[in-house]
């Protein structure tokens, strides 16, 4: 189970920081991020159908998120079984143990804090376009509808929560995978918790600085509907029938 959690956690890394990087696109203008986008949809076409191969991607994540997810409760559950009713009757007055407990507990809430926000917000607001705060959204208008959220100080101050949960899980996460897969030795063990710590707080900066230089007016505004499809079409982006 730990295995399990420990690879399919290094998967989700992988995941992030190119979603990461594709995100700072966005400072290259408004057509620019919404070819990006378009190319996304385009991968691996005419062998898969348009937007075939994010749906292929996000059936792996799903299936990745389940065996990450189960294999936590399974471990928590049984830990929980074997402890039974009675606390430990010795508790390691040292530091080393209480950052032990602050850990497991970060990452078991900040874990339950991701997936409120993937399935309730991220999701309907940028995937589905059921929430659409600040406009109105419009699928493949990916800068726009960024631009639109991020205009508003609580979905920066929501977002900002949960990348701070991502970050801590990350944190946390890169070294107890690599120590579940035996990768830990003595003598690695403080390169490792620095490479864990600048992973974690260069994610935090690269997902946040994007909604952040939306939120303080340092981007251009979006195109009106008019310019846009000009430009789009100039740029060979055709979002219609897709």
């Amino acid at each position: 189970m730990k295995r399990m959690m420990a690879v399919s956690g290094i998967v989700f890394l992988f995941f992030v920081l190119f979603h990461a990087y594709g995100n700072t696109h966005y400072f290259e203008g408004e057509i620019a991020y919404d070819h990006y986008a378009y190319f996304l949809r385009e991968l691996l076409v005419p062998i898969l159908p348009f937007g075939g191969f994010l749906w292929i991607l996000r059936v792996a994540l799903l299936a990745c998120l389940a065996a990450h997810a189960g294999s936590a409760f399974h471990l928590w559950s049984r830990n929980v079984k074997a402890r039974g009713k009675d606390a430990y009757a010795v508790k390691k007055p040292n530091a080393e143990y209480f950052a032990s407990r602050y850990a497991m507990r970060t990452m078991r809430w900040g874990g339950v804090i991701l997936l409120l926000f993937i399935f309730i917000v991220h999701i309907p607001q940028f995937t589905t376009l059921w929430l659409t705060p600040g406009g109105e959204y419009v699928h493949g208008r990916a800068y726009m509808n960024m631009y639109y959220g991020f205009q508003l100080w609580w979905v920066w101050l929501i977002y900002a929560v949960a990348l701070a949960a991502l970050c801590l899980h990350v944190w946390h996460g890169v070294w107890s995978a690599l120590q579940t897969l035996g990768a830990i030795r003595g003598n690695v063990i403080p390169f490792v918790r620095l490479v864990a710590f600048i992973v974690a707080f260069g994610l935090f900066l690269a997902f946040m600085c994007v909604p952040t230089a939306i939120l303080l007016g340092l981007t251009p505004e979006p195109m009106d509907a008019a310019k846009y499809a000009v430009e789009a079409a100039n740029a060979g982006i055709n979002w219609m029938g897709k």
